[in-house]
């Protein structure tokens, strides 16, 4: 149905030719371009251009948009040069141009137009002033692009007094100044003598979307009104009013008589002249257009009653039990006739049985005609099953600012799964597919990024652009897939629940066989047993349930001894290889990389093979992996292969054997999401669209990750639903540690008698046996020590083992549904009560107490630092008397159970009883007696919300609500402590605006920041700042600091971000030397994969920063961004600017230097080849000025500036997530590498800065390395906390080790007794050795075998009995897990 109404669209020859796609394989060749009968190309290999044209997202030029007039009657010549976001308005205005020249008899027109986004293009830039200097008329609409507004600015501004008018329409407020009509002017928009915009005033809501309504409104009544106003300003803001009136109609005719009026009026060569025109066509502001239709409607009963009596249609369209899909469309593309793409998308759901109720709206607040059209209005309910949006703004607001409240309020009556597709903007068809990074990020900011915030989903290209007319034109296998998608999520709704089929899917990683249910800090089966009995209780279909979640376990994978790699899991299917490509469409794709079907992974050499277990309705399947870990070779390719074969034939067997209405990925995270394919907006030639094909997703994700949970909601199309991360507890003391902490109190109480020496030699030696002397510098045994001396000394051991006890770990693993108890949160809270929030009139909890003695508690946490002895014990009364109270108050809130009870009016009656209030009491026996009352009340209150969040549980009724196509409530990922609005968990996460970090604090935090780590390295180095610092930039540490990394690297190179009047930051100011008080430093950044895909306007920015540095005219030696640039462009004889490349990351579509994969797998030969795989990997650096052309490969910049780097750096911000907690952070340290290439060979200092308590703190990677395994791998809590959970609890110790080895291979920045400890703790511990061996034999032989590898790499050198020990157990361990009993 749909190729019948769109319209046709075609390629010259030789550009198809030119055509890419991402994965240089030939592949379905883009089933929408036009297919040419036995062309003798259709062999021909895909790959990615090279640099085309001027390297920008959009090769078009405003040639297509010149209309020149014959003119043969030499009549007086109109010139209008406009500039607008999008193309719709182009074929409108030029047909209404080149009507006026076939019937003009009083004037000719000339008209050229240009899309804000080719501004960007040096040439079309020129050309474009050079159009304006003989214009007669400006025309500008929805410049939101602060960058391109102030071009627009600087270019209007210098012709607009000659001008004859200039019209601005909807834009930024420096645009908008620009207007001129007669007498009517905004040059005083935004002040408030501005006497037009007196008139919106009282209209005027909080909201930008608000204030544009408002201004359609007056629109509609101002005209009218200002015709019997007789005065000149008067009658030239009607003028004003009538063409924007004109110019909202979009018509053809409302344009031609649109510039009739305004030439007519204003232009001189015609003043006189009786230029008739006709009053606009005015269209319906909301309404519901469908093209088969008669008219436009205003009710949706009207409509309804239309569309059961069309003939074109099918009965079963109109039937009751037709699915009932809701279009959102922009009013502007059906008035323009620029609304093909919406009639194929329509057409498309009526082929595939679905009615529709397409609404638009002429502003850009939705939120009205969705609750008027989508609502019913007697019995409240949603008439339409689910909504798509076409139009890829959020709902309220478009592309200004948006307001995401009311957006969420209007979906939230509503109700249904709300989807967010996109037609393109900035680019053509041809460009965006052969882009590797799909969409433009500027469409990716406004239109995947805000939509995101209201909850949409699913940003799925559903149109191109037409490259010469600008028309829209639909993409048919898009469309097809849009709205297949769209029903599915629809018929969740209209499904029962004992006939609805869901395939939970779990991961394994590494594929170890100890690894089945692998996910962060969640305890997968014990959380999938949780959901399969409130599935089956809620009326799902779900048999044979197991008594327990251990049983679970045995069922999936047959027991706990299953070796992924041989059909030791269970089978749940055979797929043949004839069955597998007849499913699978796309199989040929995969032989480049794999070969034949079925390959050797997931295969018993004849037929593919799904693991997991059906229950009922409910099918557990375990996620094949990657399927290269363990190929040395392919670890090394600068790109990530496609899937192998088993992991196609899974997702085939999910969808189309299992037929399974949802997929639930369970936990953090699976390998789909980072298959090879666009970043963002994919073709049917990406992976991850293939792979999940029509199946609705849904996605627990750990709501302290939205960066990647962002990547699976965008590449996955997964609604993706947060889970809490375990809660916080304080590290505490043990073993020598605790024994430090009882010497150093009786050294308080003693010191001054004649024991105090003795005390002070005990609590050396004893720091000693902890390994504290390379942290604290520690007097030689029997060293005569004054008594200031002895305090000194003291206080820096107290100071190291307060910081080793007071820091955060979570304990355990969370299951799904299970809350915290109160008293697990009091550590969370103590901790959000520990940071100031001054933009909420908070104090945190240590400055009210530090300020009670008249201390400002930033004193007090460098006096501690530094190890001044009344300083550590003063924080240490702070943090004691921090927990107590709040220990008080939750203590109130309580039953006996340990559940919180009542928080709200439990606080009612407490607050404002003074001496009552618990923490009142608690403090009055404490030095902190007089503390603030006003300040704690105001603290405890917010705290008492926070409660309430953390204590709430909504992760289980997300999930049913989801099943149920519902719509489920978004909300920020983050660190709860940082920003308590990530809880409660269980909502539909997001990150944020990704244009508007970095933030003013964010800012000021990285300049702390920086200034401690310069501050360090020159300490470090005998004075010298580094010249270079190479750097890691993480997707989502940027979004819970608000961008705190990116603004460490502006501060770095001597940058100050600038931000938009609507507050988006584009642009980047010079701090002076002066203001600076240092030489910039150089620095090479790797951002992450997710970084990339996330923020890639951001690395624009710090390129163009970066850049800009480089040309300043200033001494070497005070910017040594510009010295390295012009030593490396002379040796590499390039020009300054390319040499000054210092943004990397791994080519569009591949993530992380798999230096991790290789040593999860230990398949690595030495570390030179770690360092080629980083290298390789890593070396593709973004270009500001060629943006469209994406990640461009630049291995030997990227080393010559790495070989300048004498510190590397890191970011630590929450305290979920430390070094060895993940395998990324070691994945992404050049340490070793860049000492390899540096000409002196010089190992670079490694720093990471900790930012997870107020008191930030920049350490060395061996002082992080070693605080990490005392709070984690070696203290008896944290271990015994994971334990506790079982079968998954050793994989994580197992896991932590690991990474501890992977530190050693990057940095060699490990101590020997960090290894040695944990044998001893792990290994030489009998009984410890026996419940890790039963609990979870795979992970316990891995563990075994990488203590070996540790010794075999030289990374631990310890006796020979232990390494003689460890190999009998290898042999012990591989006998119990292969059933052999000797």
């Amino acid at each position: 149905m749909a190729s019948l109404v769109s319209s046709p669209f075609t390629l010259p020859k030789s550009k198809i030719e030119n055509l890419s796609s991402i994965s240089q394989k030939h592949r379905l060749l883009h089933s929408f371009l036009p297919k040419k009968p036995n062309s003798k190309n259709t062999q021909k290999k895909f790959k990615c251009a090279a640099i085309v044209g001027n390297g920008l997202f959009t090769q078009t030029t405003q040639e297509v948009r010149r209309v020149v007039p014959e003119n043969p009657m030499g009549l007086p010549t109109v010139k209008i040069v406009y500039v607008v976001l999008e193309a719709q308005y182009q074929s409108s205005l030029t047909a209404a141009v080149q009507e006026l020249n076939r019937t003009g008899e009083l004037a000719s027109y000339e008209v050229v137009g240009y899309l804000v986004e080719e501004l960007r293009d040096v040439n079309a830039y020129k050309s474009f002033c050079k159009d304006l200097e003989d214009a007669n008329i400006f025309i500008g609409s929805l410049i939101f692009v602060e960058e391109l507004a102030l071009k627009v600015k600087a270019a209007v501004e210098k012709e607009r007094d000659r001008m004859d008018a200039v019209l601005v329409f909807p834009s930024m407020p420096e645009v908008m100044r620009l207007n001129k009509l007669g007498s009517f002017s905004m040059a005083q928009l935004g002040q408030s003598k501005s006497p037009f915009f007196q008139l919106f005033k009282k209209n005027k809501s909080s909201s930008s979307a608000g204030f544009a309504d408002s201004m359609l409104k007056l629109v509609q009544t101002l005209p009218k009104v200002l015709k019997y106003l007789p005065s000149d300003k008067a009658q030239d803001a009607r003028m004003y009013i009538l063409s924007l009136q004109f110019w909202l109609g979009g018509s053809p005719d409302n344009l031609g008589n649109f510039l009739k009026m305004v030439s007519g009026s204003y232009v001189p060569a015609l003043k006189g002249m009786k230029m008739e025109y006709s009053d606009p066509v005015l269209f319906l502001d909301t309404g519901i257009w469908h093209p088969l239709a008669p008219r436009m409607y205003d009710d949706v009963k009207e409509y309804l009653n239309w569309y059961d009596t069309r003939r074109d249609t099918n009965e079963s369209l109109k039937s009751k039990d037709a699915p009932i899909i809701g279009l959102i469309l922009q009013r502007s593309h059906i008035v323009t006739g620029d609304e093909s793409h919406y009639v194929a998308v329509i057409m498309e759901m009526e082929a595939r049985g679905a009615k529709v109720i397409p609404i638009f709206a002429g502003g850009l607040d939705f939120s009205g005609p969705v609750e008027k059209y989508f609502i019913d209005p007697v019995t409240k309910k949603p008439m339409i099953n689910s909504v798509v949006s076409l139009t890829g703004f959020a709902l309220v607001g478009g592309p200004a600012r948006q307001d995401h409240p009311r957006a969420i309020e209007a979906l939230m009556k509503l109700d249904v799964p709300y989807i967010v597709a996109l037609p393109l903007v900035f680019q053509t068809t041809e460009e965006w597919l052969n882009s590797t990074l799909g969409l433009h990020p500027i469409q990716v900011a406004l239109q995947v990024a805000l939509p995101e915030l209201d909850g949409g989903m699913e940003p799925i290209i559903f149109a191109g652009r037409d490259p010469r007319t600008g028309k829209s034109h639909a993409l048919h296998k898009r469309v097809e897939q849009l709205c297949t998608r769209a029903i599915n999520w629809g018929k969740l709704r209209r499904k029962t629940k004992t006939e609805k089929r869901v395939a939970i899917t779990v991961f394994s990683f590494p594929p170890d066989k100890g690894n089945v249910g692998t996910a962060a800090y969640l305890n997968v089966f014990a959380s999938i047993y949780s959901v399969l009995k409130e599935l089956k209780n809620d009326g799902y279909f779900v048999e044979n349930l197991p008594e327990t979640a251990e049983a679970l376990i045995e069922d999936v994978i047959h027991d706990k001894e299953a070796q992924f790699n041989s059909p030791n899991l269970n089978i749940a299917y055979k797929m043949g290889v004839r069955e597998y490509q007849k499913l699978t469409t796309y199989s040929t794709a995969l032989e480049e990389n794999w070969g034949k079907p079925p390959g050797n992974l997931n295969s018993d050499g004849e037929n593919l093979l799904v693991y997991g277990k059906q229950y009922g309705n409910v099918f557990i399947g375990v996620q094949p992996t990657f399927g290269y870990e363990g190929d040395p070779m392919r670890l090394l390719f600068s790109k990530s292969a496609s899937p192998h074969h088993g992991f196609a034939a899974y997702y085939s067997y999910v969808e189309k054997i299992f037929k399974a209405d949802a997929v639930l990925h369970f936990g953090t995270h699976g390998s789909l999401e980072f298959m090879p394919g666009k970043q963002v907006g994919m073709s049917d030639a990406c992976f991850p669209d293939s792979l999940i094909g029509n199946i609705p997703n849904v996605y627990y994700y750990a709501a302290n990750n939205p960066s990647e949970a962002t990547i699976a909601k965008r590449r996955s199309y997964a609604n993706t639903i947060s889970y809490l991360t375990p809660p916080a507890e304080n590290a505490g003391l043990y073993k020598g540690l605790k024994q430090l902490g009882e010497l150093i109190s009786s050294y308080q109480s003693l010191k001054d008698s004649g024991r105090g020496a003795q005390i002070v030699s005990s609590i050396v030696s004893t720091a000693r046996q902890c390994n504290l002397d390379k942290d604290v510098d520690l007097p030689e045994d029997g060293a005569e020590l004054s008594a200031s001396e002895r305090d000194l000394v003291v206080g820096k051991v107290y100071s190291k083992i307060m910081e080793i006890e007071s820091r955060l770990l979570p304990c355990g693993l969370h299951v799904i549904g299970e809350p915290p108890s109160a008293m697990e949160a009091v550590a969370t809270l103590v901790n959000i009560a520990a940071l100031d929030r001054p933009e909420e009139g908070i104090f945190s909890l240590p400055t009210i107490l530090s300020q009670t003695l008249g201390r400002e508690i930033e004193d007090v946490y460098r006096g501690s630092d530094k190890g001044i002895l009344k300083d550590v014990e003063l924080l240490k009364q702070i943090t004691e008397a921090s927990r107590g109270a709040v220990y008080s108050f939750v203590e109130q809130s309580t039953n006996e159970k340990g559940q919180v009870v009542g928080v709200g009016n439990k606080l009612t009656s407490i607050l404002g009883f003074g001496i009552n209030e618990p923490w009142v009491k608690y403090l009055s026996d404490t030095k902190f007696y007089r503390a603030d009352r006003e300040k704690l009340r105001i603290l405890f209150q917010f705290l008492g919300e926070c409660l309430k969040l953390i204590v709430a549980d909504n992760e289980l009724g997300s999930l049913k609500q989801a099943l149920e196509g519902k719509y489920v409530e978004p909300g920020p990922g983050g660190d709860p402590i940082r920003n308590p609005k990530v809880l409660p968990t269980g909502k539909n996460i997001h990150a944020l605006d990704p244009q508007s970090i970095p933030t003013t604090a964010a800012m000021q935090s990285a300049m702390v920041v920086v200034d401690r780590l310069l501050e360090r390295q020159k300490a470090d180095t005998g004075g010298k700042y580094p010249e270079t610092v190479a750097l890691v930039l993480w997707g989502t540490d940027n979004i819970k600091t608000y961008g705190e990394s990116l603004a460490q690297v502006m501060w770095m190179i001597g940058v100050k971000p600038v931000a938009d009047t609507i507050g988006r930051v584009n642009r980047v100011e010079i701090v002076s030397l002066e203001e600076l008080g240092r030489p910039r430093v150089d620095v090479v950044v790797n951002c992450s994969g997710v970084f990339r895909d996330l923020f890639i306007n951001q690395m624009n920015l710090l390129d163009r920063a970066v850049k800009m540095v480089a040309e300043l005219d200033e001494p070497e030696d005070m910017n040594y961004v510009r010295k390295h640039a012009l030593e490396q462009a002379k040796t590499l004889g390039v020009e300054v600017r390319e040499a000054a490349s210092r943004i990397f990351s791994n080519a569009s579509g591949s993530y992380s230097s798999n230096v991790n994969l290789a040593v999860e797998n230990s398949t690595w030969n030495d570390e030179k080849q770690l360092q080629d795989m980083y290298l390789s990997r890593k070396s593709f650096a973004f270009d500001s000025d060629a943006p469209g052309v994406g990640m461009t490969e630049k291995r030997k910049i990227f080393e010559m500036a790495l070989s300048t780097a004498d510190a590397t750096f890191q970011n630590l911000d929450s305290s979920e997530i430390s070094l060895t907690d993940v395998s990324h952070y070691f994945d992404s340290d050049p340490t070793n590498l860049v000492q390899g290439l540096r000409k002196d060979g010089k190992k670079p200092s490694a720093y990471i800065a900790d930012t997870t308590t107020a008191n930030a703190q920049v350490r060395t990677l061996s002082e992080t390395v070693r605080l990490d395994a005392r709070t984690k791998l070696l203290n008896p809590k944290w271990y015994e906390g994971m334990l506790s959970s079982g079968y998954e609890g050793v994989r994580e110790i197992e896991k932590r080790l690991t990474n501890t080895v992977g530190w050693s291979a990057t940095s060699g920045q490990v101590d020997n007794w960090v290894y040695e400890e944990a044998n001893t703790t792990f290994v030489q511990d009998e009984e410890m050795l026996n419940r890790l061996m039963s609990t979870n034999p795979n992970s316990f032989r891995k563990l075994v075998q990488t203590f070996l590898e540790a010794n075999g790499r030289g990374y631990w050198e310890t006796s020979e009995e232990n390494i003689e020990r460890l190999k009998q157990l290898y042999s012990e361990v591989e006998d119990k897990i292969e059933g052999v009993d000797r």
